[in-house]
Formats: C-alpha cells, sequence, structure tokens
C-alpha cells in the first residue's frame, strides 16, 4: 500500500491529495482542449465528459476510451485486462447509458503478458455481459500497452456539465472489497457475483431515466476530491463537503480512501428532492450511498471537518483539466 503517515489537519491531508499521481495525471489533459478545439467540430455536445455524445433516432450513442499505465499491465497484466473492460463499462455507466461491445489495442514483447491481458478482458466480458469484437494486437513490442474503447447507447443522458448550484452532491461507493496491491484500488468487482455487477451497473441508466439525478461522473484514479473537481469545471461551479458523510471502510485511512480508484463509485447531483430515492436505488443493491454536500456557486471545492473548513481546489484559480464549456 501507499500509506503515509496520518496527516495531523485537513489542510495536511487535502494537500496531500492535491500532490497524489492521479491528479497529475488529469492536469496533463490541459493540453488537449488547447490543440483539439478546431478538431471538435461536432457541436452537439461539448468535449470533456467521460463519452462522446451523438444523437442517434434512438437516444444516443456513447463513445469512450481508456489508455494505462505501462507499469501497471507490466506489474498486474491479468487486472489491467479486467480493468479495460470495468472502466469502461463505468464510463457508459456514469453518463447514463448501457455498454454494447468493446474493442482493445494490445502491444506485447512476446505471448506470455499479453495473454494474461486478454484473459483479464475475457473474465470481465463474461462478468458484465459486453461482448469484446475485435482490436488490435502487436507481440512485437518493447513493452506491454493497453488501451481499450467501448460503445454504448443512453436513453437519457446524465452529464457531467449538467450540476447547479443548490442541488445536492450525492456519492455512492461499494464498499465490499479489499485493496488490489501494490496500487490504491478497490476491488470489490472481481470475486463478485456476475448477476449483481450487472445488476449495480444498471443502476445508472435506470437513473437517468427515472430522472432521479442530472449530473454523474465515475471516481477515477483522480480519487473522490480530483473526479469531483472535473465535475464541478465542467459545469463551472463548486461545492461544499462534509468529510465524515463520505462513504467509507471504518479501516482504512482518509488518505487512503480519498486516493482510491473504487471498482464501483459514482458522484451526482440531484434536486434535494430526490436524494431520498436516489439512495434507495444504491442501498437496495448494497451500494453505500450519502449525500456528502452541496453544489456552490464559488467555483471552489471546500471541504468540512469537525470546526475546519479547507479550500481542496479553486477553480477560478487553477484548472484541473481544462475543459469547461467556455473551451470545449
Amino acid at each position: 500500500m501507499l500509506t503515509l503517515e496520518s496527516p495531523a489537519t485537513l489542510c495536511e491531508l487535502l494537500t496531500r491529495i492535491r500532490h497524489y499521481s492521479g491528479i497529475a495525471h488529469k492536469r496533463d489533459i490541459q493540453l488537449v482542449p488547447q490543440q483539439l478545439k478546431a478538431a471538435s467540430l461536432f457541436d452537439y455536445y461539448p468535449n470533456g465528459d467521460d463519452c462522446a455524445v451523438l444523437p442517434n433516432g434512438e437516444g444516443y450513442s456513447l463513445l469512450a476510451i481508456e489508455g494505462f499505465i505501462n507499469r501497471f499491465v507490466e506489474e498486474d497484466p491479468w487486472f489491467a485486462g479486467w480493468c479495460g473492460v470495468m472502466v469502461n463499462v463505468s464510463d457508459i455507466a456514469a453518463m447514463g447509458g448501457r455498454p454494447q461491445a468493446v474493442v482493445n489495442a494490445l502491444w506485447s514483447a512476446g505471448e506470455d503478458k499479453a495473454a494474461q491481458v486478454l484473459a483479464g478482458m475475457a473474465a470481465a466480458s463474461a462478468a458484465f455481459g459486453v461482448p469484446i469484437v475485435g482490436g488490435h494486437t502487436n507481440l512485437r513490442s518493447q513493452q506491454t500497452q493497453l488501451s481499450v474503447a467501448i460503445l454504448g447507447q443512453a436513453k437519457a443522458l446524465l452529464s457531467g456539465f449538467a450540476a447547479r448550484p443548490g442541488q445536492a452532491v450525492v456519492a455512492a461507493i461499494d464498499l465490499r472489497g479489499s485493496w488490489r496491491a501494490p496500487n490504491l484500488n478497490w476491488n470489490a468487482a472481481t470475486t463478485a457475483d456476475p448477476a449483481m455487477l450487472r445488476r449495480c451497473i444498471d443502476l445508472l441508466p435506470q437513473i437517468a431515466e427515472c430522472g432521479l439525478a442530472v449530473a454523474a461522473k465515475d471516481i477515477s484514479q483522480a480519487g473522490l476530491l480530483g473526479t469531483l473537481t472535473m465535475l464541478l469545471e465542467s459545469s463551472q461551479v463548486g461545492a461544499k463537503i462534509t468529510l465524515e458523510s463520505i462513504p467509507k471502510p471504518p479501516d482504512e485511512s482518509w488518505q487512503d480512501w480519498l486516493c482510491a480508484f473504487p471498482s464501483f463509485g459514482y458522484l451526482l447531483t440531484t434536486p434535494t428532492t430526490k436524494t431520498a430515492d436516489l439512495i434507495e436505488q444504491f442501498n437496495q443493491c448494497g451500494i453505500a450511498a450519502a449525500v456528502i454536500g452541496e453544489v456552490t456557486d464559488s467555483l471552489r471545492l471546500d471541504v468540512m471537518t469537525n470546526n475546519q473548513c479547507e479550500c481542496f481546489w479553486d477553480l477560478a484559480e487553477s484548472a484541473l483539466t481544462g475543459f469547461a464549456p467556455s473551451t470545449s
């Protein structure tokens, strides 16, 4: 594990999380809106959400892609393959969609690591019920590399651009897991009942279609606070949250948990009148869910605990990904 000595104050905790590598990787995205704005000619839906959105006669086609850090693929190739499917399924669900098919691109120095990656992908494909329909394979590369893309379909959207002041912020996380060493990956998926995995993933499109939430994002390698900052940046709003309200396994430190990538973890915003029904949807599947704060008009993510309140990120002073309505 990557646990450091417990920080003494909220300010120190947030400082450590801001310097976590998952946050730095999201800041790298700033290059994209700077360089590719002219290439984004399709203006129906702005770039920068968990999926690209293309309207069709039956709703919306959703497209997403994930690339994986080479070290992760090299150290844990089977789990990297599993995650190649899982994180793409999560991206589709985060926007209110249902996954339809996956393709991949795999490079390796030989068959051994490539076979493990493909075995992990096959296991996740079977568990989530999403077929792998094509891809690219090269076994004569200098290292193992993986990228996976997905197609999905949505009837109604959950948008990262739809958070508005006054809405409640809800966190929903599957706590029925354990760490997948050596990284801060909270694995509640690989040993779970596949039927339960599919039921939990289908909650998100059901929530979208019933209008129980308007904005959503799956918790990524940026951790809960980094992911929430990305959501706020897209919507050009702020939020104030209470640390103790965040669902967390009782024995885990706040530093580890706020940097964690959970196999099932979502942040949603919704009118306060709908929070009880939204939380009940998750609770019926055994997912821990709670109101953790509210959306504000401040462009700041403020975190409170006991008598302390500290700013995690001020978007008026510093962009995270650089994706906002004016740049997308």
